[in-house]
């Protein structure tokens, strides 16, 4: 089950689905996210890499929208931000960071 797209679908979740959700762990998958950026003298190519969760433990990823989202975030309910609307692709803050 893909738990990210699971709790982006389905707004009326029991406790005990969250619970059962939380148990299995936030969903860590290789995603394929590239950027390249424009600098002053050339261009600069970014790709994701994994290790990000090992530094941000909240952070969880849907391969079904090559994206990243908070699970922290999800799992709670709360749908007011970019992090659990749309997901992130890119250079993004997030109040969990601090």
């Amino acid at each position: 089950m893909n738990s990210v797209d699971f709790l982006l679908t389905n707004k009326d979740i029991t406790y005990e689905i969250r619970t059962e959700i939380k148990r299995l762990g936030r969903p860590i998958p290789d995603l394929i996210i590239s950027k390249t950026d424009v600098g002053k003298s050339r261009n600069y190519s970014r790709n994701f890499n994994s290790s990000v969760y090992d530094r941000f433990k909240w952070l969880c990823g849907c391969p079904k929208r090559n994206k990243l989202f908070c699970f922290i975030c999800l799992l709670m309910g709360d749908n007011q931000n970019t992090w659990t609307q749309e997901g992130c692709v890119g250079k993004g803050r997030h109040k969990a960071t601090a």
